[in-house]
């Protein structure tokens, strides 16, 4: 198993089976299990896993790993925040220009990068403007299915 992937199962054990309040914990635990990473790499692995910290009846907040509901909920709101912004697609290549409403750019550009299209490499937002470049092998037909699997209001 590939280093990243046997840390993000360790990093879902521990927070399934401790009640961690910080990063720091989680680190130390890591640590103890042979894991040596830095906080910036922690917090990437943890947004990756979508680990939310949720309120506690202790009155504090606790990491904890998603429920499927939770992953349900934040999808939609991903696909809302694009469906709201969007105005149209064109392309140039393997690059993507998708034109939005004005200051909806950094919106649209979250939730695509969040929609798990895995033809996306990544996006670049402006005020009202996102370029989204492409895996070299996608084809803007494969794009477009693929975004309306998960946007099936898109218009074009």
């Amino acid at each position: 198993m590939r280093e990243r992937q046997r840390r993000l199962k360790a990093i879902k054990q521990v927070i399934r089976t401790h009640a961690v309040d910080s990063q720091e914990q989680i680190l130390q635990f890591l640590a103890d299990d042979g894991f040596r990473i830095t906080q910036a790499t922690l917090s990437r692995d943890l947004k990756l896993l979508g680990v939310v910290k949720l309120f506690d009846q202790s009155g504090g907040y606790l990491y904890t790993m998603p429920t499927e509901e939770m992953r349900r909920e934040r999808q939609q709101s991903y696909v809302e925040d694009f469906e709201r912004g969007y105005v149209s697609i064109a392309f140039s290549g393997s690059l993507v220009v998708v034109r939005t409403l004005n200051g909806h750019a950094d919106s649209v550009a979250i939730a695509l990068d969040n929609l798990s299209i895995d033809a996306v490499l990544g996006t670049v937002a402006g005020d009202d403007t996102v370029f989204v470049a492409l895996r070299e092998d996608v084809s803007q037909e494969t794009f477009l299915e693929l975004l309306r699997e998960r946007v099936p209001e898109l218009e074009e």
